[in-house]
């Protein structure tokens, strides 16, 4: 051992230092007072030794260097465990709006952070031609509509023959269908919100040509309630239920929200082999857009009376895993280690089937210069 050494060393320098001294020339010492000065300068010699032994921290009797430690007590508690999937949030109403029919963009009555109720009129089209056709019908059907009465009024009387009088009003029928017709298409030449919300797009300019195509001429949306929606790999479809209690959590803003699996698709997508999940959330502080993007944690696993540990504390070694416990072995506190069974991890934590029991202090901190038996010292 180093310490021994350094005993060694300093026992023979004091000897040779003695035998010079009794072979000088002064006369010799008496043997006893030579004997208690030995023993003085003996003593003097072990306090420094100790006093280096404790500033080295080392000990005595191990050689082994006292280790600073932090620990935790192992207690049993709650281990849950989550299948984190990302998804995407979506207002419960989003919806893009294309027209009815094409037609020349002649007014537009909204735009982007308008808000707009149902059937609120956003934009117009061109409906000139249509309108000619109801006005030239509407004078062709009050000339039916008087030809009507006056067969009518004749039938009634006995005058004339039913036919006259089912051709008028034959006639008069068909001009009010074809007049219903065309105010028909006069409400389509009206682009309306089919629902409450805020207008968020507008991709159409007065004088363009407005047709039914890949983009929306308006997207209107209601984000009272919003729903999350995510694609989970069919490997946890025994997992994942209608109903599991999940958590919400959008990165950007840090936060989090409790909800619960409203709608688990029982189709699996055959192109990436997922199906898709819905959560609903109320109203919040979150400024709500749609696609944000959002972390659904869904709890697959939970133990109430756990182990768990950091999982940075368990180490690994050719017997298996084990993490070091410090214990009381002859009045000495000491580091040793304990072979443990690992169970389900999560967000740094590792669960422990076996190995510990409640009250175990095992290190967290000063672990990775420990070895068997190291003599530790608690902070």
């Amino acid at each position: 051992m180093k310490i021994s050494k350094n005993k060694t060393i300093l026992y023979a320098l004091l000897c040779v230092g003695i035998i010079l001294t009794s072979c000088g020339g002064g006369k010799p010492k008496d043997k006893n007072a030579a004997l208690d000065e030995l023993k003085k300068q003996r003593e003097v010699i072990d306090s420094q030794i100790a006093n280096l032994e404790k500033e080295l921290n080392l000990t005595a009797e191990s050689g082994m260097k006292v280790i600073d430690v932090a620990v935790t007590e192992v207690k049993p508690g709650q281990f849950d465990h989550y299948i984190e999937i990302q998804g995407k949030l979506d207002g419960e109403e989003n919806v893009g709006i294309y027209p009815q029919s094409p037609g020349i963009v002649t007014q537009i009555y909204a735009q982007e952070g308008d808000v707009v109720k149902k059937g609120q009129v956003l934009a117009q089209l061109d409906n000139k031609i249509i309108v000619a056709q109801v006005d030239a019908l509407k004078t062709q059907l009050e000339l039916a509509e008087n030809l009507y009465q006056k067969q009518k009024n004749l039938w009634d009387q006995k005058i004339g023959s039913e036919v006259q009088f089912l051709q008028a009003k034959t006639s008069m029928e068909a001009l009010e269908r074809n007049i219903q017709t065309l105010n028909e298409q006069l409400e389509m030449a009206k682009i309306k919100s089919p629902i409450n919300g805020t207008v968020q797009e507008v991709n159409i300019k007065v004088g363009q040509m407005a047709a039914a195509g890949a983009i929306p001429l308006f997207r209107v949306t209601n984000f009272s309630t919003v729903k999350v929606l995510a694609d989970v790999s069919e490997t946890y479809g025994p997992k994942v239920h209608s109903g599991d209690q999940v958590i919400v959590y959008f990165p950007d803003y840090q936060t989090e929200f409790p909800s619960k699996i409203r709608f688990a698709s029982r189709y699996i997508n055959p192109t990436n082999r997922t199906f898709q999940i819905e959560m609903r959330l109320g109203p919040s502080k979150i400024d709500y857009r749609a696609n944000m993007m959002a972390v659904v944690k869904i709890n697959d696993y939970s133990n109430k009376s756990a182990f768990s540990l950091p999982f940075n504390v368990v180490r690994e070694g050719a017997d298996g895993k084990y993490v070091y416990v410090v214990k009381e072995v002859d009045g000495k506190t000491i580091a040793q280690r304990q072979i443990v069974t690992i169970g389900q991890t999560y967000n740094g934590l590792a669960e422990i089937t076996s190995g510990l029991k409640t009250g175990d202090k095992v290190v967290t901190l000063g672990m990775n210069a420990l070895v068997e038996n190291q003599p530790v010292l608690v902070k």
